[in-house]
């Protein structure tokens, strides 16, 4: 029988008719798939809310000529309400899915590209770290998975030993001085050291960072993401870079250590008295 079973997120989704949708998803290991989920705009549709975008789920499929049509669904991860509910991890999760939507082709570019989005999309639900610093990381990783690794260490034209201070896009990131055309744009080494972080999940130096060198860091991975995509993300102009949620937790953070600040400081004058 010409059905298959898979883990898939959803990417995007188009009405087809009356009540039913077409499907664009990144599988597990099936590339990426377009099908048809009948019925699913109805509101007795029994897996509707599953197939939305930014959710992950369980799918049996039936394999048609052209579209193929969703037999089952079992939610695996539903970050869709989660995401939707914060404008900047919203906005950063649109671009996200674009991206895997160009990045991939049939083949989906493996099982890596689906593991980076879905790893992604779980901690913009969970609020785990800025928005933008996910979205940038993000950007990074799924091009690197493409081909398309950038160097922010040794130069990227001549392999001279960095530090360097000079970014250009064109050939594929920092570059030494004696290479690097007029005009090239320079780069802090907070910045360098802001994307380095971001291509190896250093979260801790990342965090760190200010909010100047997150600015740099963003107009250079936007740069960077869409030369080799060839032609612009539309839901990037519209990405977020507050993040209310984490600012919100990190003030009571820092409320909770000056009061242990406060008690540690109590107890020693005590012991002194």
């Amino acid at each position: 029988m010409p059905t298959y079973r898979d883990e898939i997120v959803v990417l995007r989704t188009h009405k087809l008719g009356e009540a039913d949708r077409i499907v664009t998803m990144l599988s597990r290991n099936h590339g990426k798939i377009r099908a048809v989920a009948k019925g699913v705009r109805r509101t007795a549709s029994k897996f509707g809310a599953r197939l939305e975008p930014f959710m992950v789920a369980d799918v049996q499929l039936y394999a048609g000529r052209s579209l193929d049509i969703v037999q089952q669904a079992e939610s695996l991860g539903s970050y869709g309400a989660e995401i939707s509910s914060d404008y900047g991890s919203y906005t950063a999760a649109n671009v996200m899915v674009e991206t895997a939507d160009r990045v991939t082709g049939d083949d989906g570019g493996g099982v890596q590209q689906y593991l980076l989005l879905v790893g992604a999309l779980r901690s913009l639900a969970r609020g785990d770290h800025p928005p933008g610093l996910t979205l940038d990381s993000y950007l990074l990783r799924s091009l690197s998975i493409a081909g398309w690794a950038p160097t922010f260490g040794d130069c990227a034209v001549t392999g001279a030993p960095g530090p360097h201070s000079a970014f250009v896009v064109q050939l594929g990131g920092m570059v030494a001085d004696e290479v690097a055309p007029p005009g090239a744009p320079r780069v802090s080494t907070e910045t360098r050291e802001l994307l380095a972080a971001l291509l190896t999940g250093d979260w801790q130096t990342a965090e760190a960072a200010s909010e100047r060198a997150r600015a740099q860091a963003n107009g250079i991975v936007a740069a960077y993401a869409q030369f080799h995509l060839e032609r612009g993300l539309r839901s990037l102009p519209h990405v977020d870079r507050h993040d209310a949620r984490y600012d919100a937790r990190e003030a009571e953070r820092e409320a909770d250590r000056d009061l242990a600040h406060a008690a540690a400081a109590a107890s020693t004058i005590q012991e002194s008295a």
